[in-house]
């Protein structure tokens, strides 16, 4: 379970980055919605005593219990079902989603926590069975054991967990060393399935998507014409253009801040990158992406001198995780996609999503201290 580690060994770099970076997002959502900076810094303190406790845990041994682990992940995914009532207060509804369990008082999101959890099992199931992974039965199996969580998360609903947790997958299955066949292959079908689906949903009398995601969509497409449901991209995309080179600083009084006029919503979480635009300038939101960019190479690199394949996975998936979660988040706040609710990693507000990644980043920093040298 512990093991006898060379501090040398500890990447203290990558603690750096992960500081540096949550220190900016305490600072932004404070100046988005004050009341919640508090909790950020609580949620920094957890993080920071369980990325402490994990980095120091021999992982191999966690791996161990990858089927238990898969299993725990889906009685908590399971449990937000239970409705919130006097009898059984633990699946609790927010803006018409379920997706948050209360525990003795506290709240935290399972999905969140879903994304490290099947990391961790796919991590060490790749391992164990990477000789068969380009096998259609081994693929079928995969399927099944990620669609599951899947489709639980998507139910309550959560599509951008659930779109987080797919790129995870893929990433997963790429380092895992999934034949490039099979790749070209998913690749011949689907982009053309996607210009078929696009042009499908583009049809005025289309049945395949419910009236708020086509109107999402349409709203990136056509923003003209779907003001109402474009004017929160729309102003986000004013709010980083004018905080132009230096911002116009955290806790401003401006009247032309888009942000004091109340013009985004959701500021501390999902538009938390057009605060930062607005606030910090281009320096701000540059230092930014490149801080989130250090990390995920410091995974990857840290994955590519792991003891064992498992090790590489762990670090890899945990790479794609925050990438990814990066990418979407700021092209969602720049306009470049169409709108769906994901956190930027470490920077936008939610302890559960910011405890977890403290977690994960002690998953990769016990990775790094067990080397192939020893």
């Amino acid at each position: 379970m512990f093991k006898q580690y060379q501090l040398r060994d500890y990447r203290f770099r990558l603690v750096f980055y992960v500081y540096a970076i949550s220190i900016i997002g305490t600072l932004v959502i404070g100046s988005a919605q004050k009341s919640l900076q508090s909790q950020q810094i609580i949620g920094m303190v957890l993080g920071t005593a369980a990325m402490a406790v994990i980095s120091v845990l021999d992982y191999t041994w966690i791996l161990k219990f990858y089927w238990l682990i898969y299993a725990f992940n889906l009685v908590l995914l399971l449990l937000v079902k239970i409705p919130f009532t006097n009898i059984a207060p633990l699946g609790k509804e927010v803006n018409g989603s379920v997706r948050w369990l209360n525990v003795a008082g506290f709240q935290f999101q399972p999905s969140e926590l879903a994304k490290l959890l099947l990391i961790l099992f796919f991590a060490k199931f790749l391992e164990k069975y990477r000789e068969s992974l380009n096998t259609w039965k081994m693929l079928a199996v995969l399927g099944v054991l990620f669609f599951f969580p899947a489709v639980i998360i998507k139910e309550q609903p959560d599509l951008s967990t659930t779109i987080s947790l797919m790129g995870i997958f893929l990433v997963l299955l790429y380092i895992g060393g999934l034949s490039y066949k099979i790749i070209g292959g998913a690749v011949a079908v689907g982009l053309p399935s996607v210009i078929v689906f696009i042009s499908l949903i583009l049809q005025p009398d289309q049945k395949i998507l419910d009236d708020y995601a086509f109107r999402r969509i349409m709203a990136w497409l056509d923003p003209a014409k779907y003001a109402d449901d474009a004017y929160q991209q729309q102003n986000s995309i004013m709010a980083i253009g004018s905080g132009q080179l230096v911002g116009q600083g955290l806790n401003n009084n401006s009247v032309y801040s888009v942000k004091n006029g109340g013009f985004i919503a959701e500021t501390e979480t999902d538009f938390i990158f057009a605060v930062a635009g607005e606030e910090l300038g281009f320096v701000g939101c540059a230092t930014i992406i490149l801080l989130l960019a250090l990390i995920v190479l410091e995974c990857i690199w840290i994955g590519k001198r792991s003891r064992d394949f498992s090790g590489t996975l762990i670090c890899c998936g945990v790479a794609g995780y925050i990438g990814f979660q990066s990418f979407i988040n700021i092209c969602v706040a720049t306009g470049i996609m169409p709108n769906t609710g994901i956190p930027l990693p470490f920077v936008s507000y939610g302890m559960t999503s910011l405890v977890t990644l403290f977690m994960a980043v002690g998953f990769v920093l016990n990775v790094g201290l067990q080397p192939k040298k020893y």
